[in-house]
């Protein structure tokens, strides 16, 4: 008999966290934190309804925050296992914990200086020390070799794509074989490879972030060269908030290949984002990961203003060029973005540019919606800049993409679970899964318990 509980990304697209027992293990695959809606948000601060001591391993897909960010809350409720991974995961994962942690911090700090927290004292989810005692537990796995993690169960992670170091996993139990497919990447990604297929899933846990949707076919390059001309002639800024892992490196792929091309002038480009600009280093150190060449990478660096210090923020602020400033974070829930906007956002020369997914509740989300203000740090600033969405560059599969990725499986799957995505992305998948391939498929929800034979 094996237990799932879903313990995150159920009906929502953030905190993924799966609890998997057997008589004889208890695993976790992944320990994200919650994002967007405040419901949710609140959940993060509540323990887990297991014992979280018993927890023998916890299995990460990948190093995204929403995947990883409730490791140090999960030792503070008592788990003492090793935390397995690629190395680029692991390597991810290590700064996107210190960077949560320090903004955490800063931002509790900050909140109790200017009493604008409900809470007194306000206090961080975690602290750096605690990421640091979560990152003492990393453990790295090497991709396409089966760990016998005991006598009944073997563990094997493949390539996924979406960011550096992402795997879906594969669990075999007693003869059954569990898929937990983490985020999917794209076909003919700029940096990443194709994400390896899956062949056999009795069970199977499937993302579903854009299960009812295609992205656009959007021509991305040329929606770049008009921004960035429509900046040049306004003489104002395009804010790119990003994901500091992949998306943020993509961008900059973009932008450097146009000005190489002489489609847009040398306009200042300005990376603001101590946590994107060290996942840069994971590109040179973890060249069998992506496609792109170092000399290349090296070049594209130095043609750009890579910015560490928080005062340089600030000269990057004030300076009266047009520019482009791409800063963290990407659905604009905290991270160097927010005094990009708190300055500029009442600014009808300014331009938002979204890119990726924006989860609901967030500030990118409300600013695709139609916001006219946007609260930052306690504050309501209203919104003149323009907002424009670009779709295509998510890292996440669509609708026709994921059934590609369903398509190497050999054998008819048990039960399809799907998760990671909002209830009518959820739906929608469904329905497409029954009628083309006439899968059994089942919707779970939050804290939703199933057993499996």
């Amino acid at each position: 008999m094996v237990k799932v509980q879903f313990l995150g990304a159920a009906q929502t697209v953030t905190g993924s966290k799966f609890y998997l027992e057997t008589e004889g293990l208890k695993l976790l695959i992944d320990c994200g934190m919650f994002q967007g809606l405040k419901s949710l948000r609140q959940q993060n601060w509540l323990p887990l309804p297991i014992d979280v001591a018993t927890i023998d391993q916890v299995l990460l897909t990948h190093g995204h925050l929403d995947h990883t960010g409730y490791l140090p809350r999960l030792l503070k409720e008592g788990f003492k296992g090793k935390i397995l991974g690629t190395a680029p995961t692991l390597a991810i994962a290590a700064i996107i914990l210190r960077d949560s942690a320090k903004i955490h911090e800063e931002e509790a700090e900050k909140a109790n200086k200017e009493g604008y927290s409900k809470h007194s004292p306000a206090l961080p989810f975690y602290t750096v020390e605690e990421a640091g005692n979560a990152i003492d537990l990393f453990q790295m796995v090497d991709l396409d070799e089966w760990i016998h993690l005991s006598e009944e169960v073997q563990l094997r992670f493949s390539y996924n794509g979406h960011i550096l170091g992402a795997t879906y996993i594969s669990l075999k139990i007693d003869e059954k074989v569990y898929v937990f497919s983490g985020d999917i990447g794209r076909p003919d990604d700029l940096l990443l490879m194709d994400p390896k297929r899956p062949e056999w899933a009795d069970y199977l846990f499937l993302e579903s972030t854009y299960g009812n949707k295609l992205h656009p076919d959007e021509d991305v390059e040329a929606m770049l060269i008009k921004l960035v001309h429509k900046t040049i002639n306004e003489q104002g800024i395009l804010l790119i908030p990003s994901f500091a892992v992949e998306r943020l490196q993509l961008l900059m792929v973009i932008l450097w290949r146009l000005y190489q091309k002489n489609r847009i002038p040398n306009i200042p480009i300005f990376i603001d984002s101590p946590m994107g600009t060290d996942v840069l280093e994971l590109f040179k150190h973890f060249p069998k990961w992506h496609k792109m060449p170092l000399t290349d990478f090296s070049a594209m660096c130095d043609h750009m203003t890579l910015i560490i210090s928080y005062r340089d923020t600030w000269k990057t602020i004030d300076d009266p060029r047009p520019k482009i400033v791409i800063a963290g974070s990407g659905m604009i829930s905290g991270g160097r973005i927010l005094t990009y906007l708190k300055q500029k956002i009442d600014l009808n020369t300014t331009t938002v540019l979204i890119v990726g997914y924006q989860a609901e509740g967030t500030r990118g989300r409300k600013l695709l919606e139609g916001a006219t203000e946007l609260r930052i740090f306690g504050k309501d600033h209203k919104v003149k800049a323009s907002v424009v969405h670009l779709e295509s560059l998510s890292a996440h599969a669509d609708q026709v993409e994921l059934m590609n990725w369903l398509s190497d499986i050999k054998n008819i799957p048990e039960n399809t679970f799907l998760i990671h995505g909002e209830p009518e992305a959820i739906e929608g998948f469904k329905s497409k899964i029954e009628e083309s391939l006439g899968w059994r498929v089942t919707t779970p929800k939050l804290w939703d318990t199933v057993q499996l034979i």
